[in-house]
């Protein structure tokens, strides 16, 4: 029965129509996205030696993802990727944005340089925004702060935290090249909250949006920086941890420190009485560093080669979860192959938002979501960075111009061969610690044809 008839019919009756499914309200949606955590750093990922009771909580309340990948190994791309539903790329983000504005610039609006998401690009925001959403952007950004590549050009009402990669958590100074400026932004407005620690500040300015905001649909990138360096754990969990080796106690007293404040945010949603109407999706952006300012590491891959830069599984498998209780799965776990890109079609029919008009790369993982036996959305999935890619097609994944950044005392270096072309069956090896290249000319042929009719597809 079409709905004008239905309508009339229920009228004729004299009863009240019931409402309809664009009438109720729509549920809520925080993006948690953690900054440079390992593939397995969390209990309910494998680790042995870390207290995360805030991530395995959300775990147990929703559904974990065991082959979930980011769609790049670093930074900015990866941002890019989970904002748009594009492949970072195609997104026009193809590698790292550069950093925050100059130290006498006071309002983002001074900057002229167009750097970062291009403004054509849609993102989660944009697409929330246009649904009657509330948006927010709490944290780490780094998608550029020139014209068009800022939050607030970008689809969201709020913004607060740094635009650059990383800061210091106490002085808000960008932690990288000198000379080292100030990065903290609230609106468009730099800000001082001195020696304030970044991740509290991060819970405060989110428990004012949601308060501000609980009557109504709201959307939440909580983009964290930790474990990112530098590492800056608490006091408390330095003295815990400081029998684990050196420098996993300074990342593992990061880690519980991250995760107190993931525990900080779900009880600020359920003081407000919205748990239950609201979907929280938890994501690591890449693996875990061995760059010098992380100690060269700290982190874990767990059983899987690479890291952060590298496009082994250490650098771009990652720890996800998505939970709504009540209306999800909990305590459940998936296996499929799923990818960060996913997250917007997911949200969109979670939610009965319109999806962009844009073309997308995500497919929806609700079919994967509701049944461990469904298929993954992915026949085939690319990822680029610098000059090095990467192919997979059910088990096998071939990766071009390999770079490996397994910290240099558990890695082997890999020949010149290996570095030019590495295949791999990751339902034989998984740990990636044999080239089946030479065994399998024929696979190579395939994916490479892949790769180069996507890179064709995506300009370059």
């Amino acid at each position: 029965m079409r709905r004008l008839d239905l309508v009339c019919a229920v009228l004729l009756l004299g009863v009240a129509a019931p409402a309809s499914a664009a009438e109720k309200r729509r549920p809520n949606v925080i993006v948690i996205y953690t900054d440079d955590q390992g593939t397995i750093d969390a209990n309910c990922f494998g680790a042995k030696d870390l207290i995360t009771p805030g991530i395995d909580g959300l775990a147990a309340q929703g559904v974990k993802f065991t082959q979930f990948y980011a769609a790049a190994p670093v930074c900015s791309p990866s941002r890019a990727g989970v904002l748009t539903g594009r492949y970072p790329r195609l997104a026009g983000v193809p590698g790292n944005v550069g950093g925050p504005p100059r130290e006498d610039v006071l309002d983002l609006a001074e900057v002229t340089e167009a750097r970062g998401l291009p403004s054509k690009q849609v993102t989660m925001a944009e697409m929330f925004a246009a649904a009657g959403y509330a948006t927010a952007h709490v944290g780490k950004w780094h998608l550029g702060s020139g014209p068009g590549s800022r939050p607030l050009d970008q689809g969201f009402d709020f913004s607060f935290g740094h635009m650059g990669g990383c800061i210091d958590n106490y002085a808000h100074f960008f932690y990288w090249a000198g000379p080292n400026g100030h990065d903290l932004w609230r609106n468009n407005q730099r800000v001082h909250r001195d020696g304030r620690f970044f991740p509290d500040l991060m819970v405060e300015e989110a428990r004012g949006f949601i308060k501000g905001h609980k009557d109504k649909p709201f959307f939440m990138y909580f983009a964290m920086n930790v474990p990112h360096y530098p590492y800056q754990g608490e006091a408390k969990w330095l003295k815990h941890y400081q029998h684990l080796a050196y420098p996993r106690k300074l990342y593992a007293a990061f880690m519980t420190t991250l995760d107190a404040r993931i525990g900080d945010l779900v009880k600020v949603v359920d003081e407000m009485g919205l748990r239950k109407n609201t979907i929280i999706v938890f994501q690591s952006d890449h693996g875990h560093s061995t760059e010098q300012r992380a100690h060269h590491g700290g982190g874990s891959a767990g059983p899987y080669r690479g890291a952060k830069f590298s496009l082994f599984e250490g650098g771009i498998r990652v720890p996800a979860v998505i939970s709504w209780p009540g209306r999800l799965p909990s305590g459940a776990s998936r296996g499929q192959l799923s990818h960060s890109c996913d997250w917007l079609p997911t949200l969109a029919e979670l939610c009965d938002v319109p999806l962009p008009k844009s073309e997308i790369d995500g497919r929806s993982l609700m079919g994967v979501i509701e049944s461990a036996k469904a298929p993954s959305p992915h026949d085939v999935v690319h990822w680029t960075i610098g000059n090095s890619w990467a192919v997979r097609a059910g088990p096998w994944k071939l990766i071009g111009n390999v770079r490996d950044t397994t910290e240099s005392r558990k890695a082997k270096p890999l020949s010149k061969q290996d570095k030019q072309r590495f295949l791999a069956n990751l339902e034989k090896n998984a740990a990636e610690t044999r080239n089946f290249a030479a065994d399998h000319p024929e696979v190579v042929s395939r994916l490479e044809g892949l790769h180069r009719t996507w890179m064709q597809t995506a300009g370059k």
